[in-house]
């Protein structure tokens, strides 16, 4: 009788959320209970495929982190009792798959094949090793979870992880982003031309870079939301607000003091080098939500909030920089000023006006100074590449360092750097008001 009992559980399992391992499992343990390793072990490895993965260029980074990101939220959010879903809320996502309000689900094991799922589809292009990489993480943390749930439970969470995963990445699809890694450089695009305008900088000179970014869909900004700054008048005059920005550019680099050089490397985080300036910001959330042993819930909301600012962030940036198409101090210092110099870190291809770096940092740091308060930590995210780790007293300590970085690597005029913080801080206040609460 018991053996029969125990198969008339499994048949039918998926319908009522019983499991034959735990006959005694009712309903879905909250993801307000489970750990956060599941979320940070993923992005920890999407750090390593947007840095190894081609033309994984900082506004594409920013990109597949927010879609991978609401994809976790998604996933979760019903084991979340405090939480409502996000759809109907982010532009134009209408719906997302329900789970089956009867059976038992067990939330890492959702989260850990949305995840795989998304990323397989954001990062089509990876290597054959990443690839690898992606089935093997997936593959090892289902395994870990055997001892916590049965293999029905296991089975119908990671069906329904799935299913929340392919509905994101048709929502991504209509963006106006979609397999931007293939569309970096479009020939289309003709910059235009005239005094103080961009123009390709040296040594690559390369032509502009998603020059149509700022016209993509957005995920709960508006484009005027936080787009209201403007550059200096140009001026060749040395009295002028636009020449002393590009001296002060010039003469800090003649005098860069150890620190600095070490604070503009730091901050850096140039492409296939690095997981990019939205890589740096999300390997902070994962580093905080470590520092404070947070529960599965706390990071799902902290990455989507953070990543949907830093992706809204930069739409907003990039369609500023070419309404502006400033040159960059290169191009006018050595015209102007000092035909022989050089900056300490090479110009990115695209216009200045105003800065991603101070954008992209300062979204980061209101909404993790909402969620988390003023608190300390240090950055470790480059020990791997042997620079020293950084401390912080707060998140906003941390942001202003990231945007005065480009003043030290002589890549931004100072405007650009306060512009770019202030727009960032604009767009954070607005996704921490984001209603993710019931």
């Amino acid at each position: 009788m018991a053996t029969l009992n125990k198969k008339l559980c499994i048949v039918l399992a998926l319908l009522a959320g019983c499991d034959a391992n735990n006959d005694a499992e009712t309903m879905s343990v909250p993801a307000t209970t489970q750990s956060a390793a599941t979320a940070t072990a993923w992005f920890d490895l999407q750090l390593q495929l947007v840095q190894q993965t081609a033309g994984f260029t900082p506004p594409v980074a920013s990109r597949a982190f927010a879609y991978s990101e609401v994809a976790l939220y998604e996933s979760v959010v019903h084991g979340m009792p405090e939480n409502q879903s996000l759809a109907g809320q982010l532009h134009e996502l209408a719906s997302v798959p329900q789970p089956d309000g009867n059976a038992v689900y067990y939330w890492p094991a959702v989260a850990n094949a949305a995840l795989a799922s998304i990323a397989r589809q954001l990062f089509a292009p990876a290597t054959a090793e990443n690839v690898a990489a992606i089935d093997e993480l997936e593959g090892n943390l289902a395994a870990s979870y055997t001892d916590e749930a049965g293999p029905l439970v296991l089975e119908r969470s990671a069906a329904y992880g799935r299913a929340v995963a392919i509905a994101i990445f048709e929502w991504s699809r209509s963006d106006g982003g979609d397999e931007g890694y293939l569309h970096n450089f479009p020939t289309s695009y003709v910059p235009p031309s005239g005094p103080g305008l961009w123009v390709p900088t040296p040594p690559a000179f390369q032509p502009a870079m998603q020059p149509y970014w700022g016209s993509n869909r957005m995920f709960w900004l508006t484009p005027s939301d936080c787009a209201d700054g403007a550059p200096p008048e140009y001026s060749e005059e040395p009295c002028a607000e636009f020449f002393c920005e590009g001296k002060e550019v010039y003469e800090t680099s003649l005098s860069l003091t150890p620190e600095q050089e070490q604070i503009a490397r730091f901050w850096a985080d140039d492409p296939m080098m690095t997981a990019t300036p939205p890589g740096h910001s999300i390997s902070i959330v994962t580093q905080v939500l470590e520092q404070n042993d947070a529960t599965l819930d706390v990071a799902a909301e902290a990455y989507a909030k953070v990543s949907i600012a830093v992706a809204d962030a930069f739409i907003s940036c990039w369609a500023m920089k070419y309404q502006f198409n400033v040159l960059r101090p290169v191009t006018y210092i050595r015209a102007i000023i000092d035909p022989a110099w050089t900056p300490l870190i090479n110009a990115p291809p695209f216009p200045e006006y105003p800065s991603g770096h101070s954008a992209q940092s300062g979204a980061a740091a209101q909404v993790l100074t909402d969620m988390f308060g003023t608190m300390g930590f240090t950055d470790h995210t480059h020990d791997a590449r042997g620079l020293p780790a950084r401390s912080f007293d707060s998140f906003f300590a941390a942001a202003d360092e990231a945007a005065i970085s480009r003043l030290y690597a002589g890549i931004h005029y100072r405007s650009a750097i306060e512009d770019g913080l202030d727009m960032g801080r604009c767009v954070g206040v607005t996704v921490s008001a984001l209603p993710v609460r019931r």
